[in-house]
């Protein structure tokens, strides 16, 4: 091809590609969000994800199928959800260890620039609330033609009253309109990043008209991205070049070289690229802030999500079994039992199967607190559910004492554990619903639904739904050591140790 892109690159070099951050632990949203599964896979509101929802809203926006980047802890939460939504997607790109925005948005740019392509990025967190998805799909459409002129775009939110938890961009010039700009365009220079203010502060900005809250969601082209970010942080993007130098495919998931992003900076895009563009000496229209106004928010508090959530009469969101006397102005989350409340003004009650926090909502921002020291702690509540999920399905702590522990376990159709043994436990499986076919030393054999079987301390053994239907079973497990530690994997089709 002489060097040259096909017709098909040029194509997809004016598509928009959607890089969707699905990374962060959500910890001000515990107990419902836990280090294994933070926000962005849980659904809050509606019957899809933060994640899903994220990806199902790009439908009014011609784009190539979206990019994933997320922790490879959650690698196996992302491909299911993605696949339990038939949601389409050009890869989930796993990073080792969290560095923040600028480097994982320089891997995902440099990934679409090795694949011979150089498109607009438009980049979304996976956890936010957009109410008004027709307004978000305009600006964004709008706002496409300062990207593909080479500009850096970033949305600011038209806020709606005066909040402390939002950095804030202040606006500058309007930016000229060229020949090669739509004229519906609007867009402003960047006069400045400031931090999270005070009430006074905020109420002032609110006024002024100038400021605007900062939404964490960018438009660019990936070259101009990587070319600022190496004129600004050459350290970011060399690490990150490196990283990605020899990329391994691992079923869906592009694996990068853990050594080479672990030295890379931890630093955001605000900070490594944006704000040194409004920081220069003389005027630099570079950088481009598009105002938003979609219904917002990036639920970072239960006091904030009750605020993005459908209410009822009396000012409550409620979700799940809930019955709720003299309530007003609250938020009640119920995943496993019912919860009563009965003369509550202005609180957060959520109940899940191992933890219950109840707050005023003036207090909700201190839920890092309690964070902290389950931490210390090292209590189990801090990492998990007692309901956790698996690339194969998922599994559900029922009960358990000094020397045992029951499990339900849901295997999907056509998955398979790891051939694997145990060293201080036996198992007893009972197949509730379903087909298993179990694998016992040399031996194999199909249980049906109120059939078991017995694993020995030490047998080799493997579990698999070769049936159309989830596989739902009982297992007891018994020993003197019950920890997922203790599992030898001999054989995995998901690339687990």
């Amino acid at each position: 091809m002489n060097g040259q892109p096909t017709s098909l690159q040029k194509l997809n070099d004016k598509l928009i590609l959607p890089i969707i951050i699905a990374g962060g632990s959500g910890t001000r949203l515990w107990p419902l969000s836990r280090q294994c599964f933070p926000k962005q896979f849980l659904t809050l509101d509606g019957d899809h994800s933060m994640l899903q929802t994220t990806m199902q809203r790009l439908a009014g926006i011609a784009h190539q199928p979206p990019m994933v980047l997320c922790n490879e802890e959650h690698r196996f939460a992302v491909a299911e959800q993605l696949r339990a939504n038939q949601l389409p997607h050009s890869g989930i790109m796993l990073e080792p260890v969290s560095r923040n925005t600028a480097p994982a948005i320089a891997l995902a740019a440099f990934h679409a620039i090795k694949n011979g392509q150089d498109p607009v990025l438009l980049v979304l967190a996976a956890d936010h609330v957009i109410r008004d998805e027709v307004s978000f799909c305009q600006t964004v459409l709008s706002a496409n033609a300062f990207a593909q002129a080479g500009k850096l775009v970033t949305f600011g939110i038209v806020p709606t009253s005066p909040q402390t938890g939002y950095g804030y961009i202040k606006r500058g010039n309007a930016f000229a309109q060229t020949t090669d700009l739509e004229a519906s365009s609007a867009g402003f220079i960047i006069d400045k990043f400031v931090e999270k203010p005070d009430i006074d502060t905020a109420q002032a900005y609110l006024e002024s008209g100038e400021y605007y809250w900062n939404s964490g969601i960018f438009m660019f082209k990936a070259s101009v991205y990587l070319t600022e970010l190496h004129r600004h942080r050459p350290d970011i993007y060399s690490a990150c070049e490196q990283a990605l130098a020899c990329p391994l495919m691992d079923l869906d998931f592009t694996r990068i070289d853990k050594h080479a992003f672990i030295d890379c900076p931890a630093e955001s895009i605000d900070y490594a690229v944006m704000e040194p563009l409004c920081n220069t000496v003389s005027p630099n229209d570079k950088a481009i802030v598009v105002p938003m106004d979609c219904g917002w928010s990036d639920v970072g508090t239960w006091s904030a999500l009750w605020e993005a959530s459908s209410k009822d009469t009396h000012g409550n969101a409620m979700r799940g079994d809930v019955i709720a006397h003299r309530t007003k102005n609250s938020y009640i989350y119920a995943q496993d039992k019912l919860v009563t409340t009965l003369g509550l003004e202005n609180m957060v009650v959520v109940e899940t199967k191992d933890a219950i926090l109840i707050a005023k909502q003036s207090e909700v921002q201190h839920v890092k607190a309690i964070v902290e020291q389950l931490d210390a702690e090292q209590r189990p509540e801090l990492k998990q559910h007692k309901q956790v999920y698996r690339p194969w399905g998922k599994y559900d702590a029922l009960d358990n004492g000094e020397r045992f522990l029951v499990k339900r376990i849901s295997v999907n159709p056509g998955e398979k554990l790891s051939l694997q043994m145990h060293h201080h436990r036996a198992e007893h499986w009972i197949v509730v619903s379903g087909i298993a076919k179990v694998t016992k030393g040399d031996e194999e054999l199909l249980l049906n639904e109120n059939q078991s079987t017995y694993i020995p301390v030490g047998m080799v053994h493997a579990l698999e739904n070769p049936g159309k239907q989830p596989l739902e079973l009982i297992e007891i497990q018994s020993g003197d050591y019950l920890g997922e530690d203790d599992i030898v994997r001999f054989k995995d089709k998901y690339g687990r140790d």
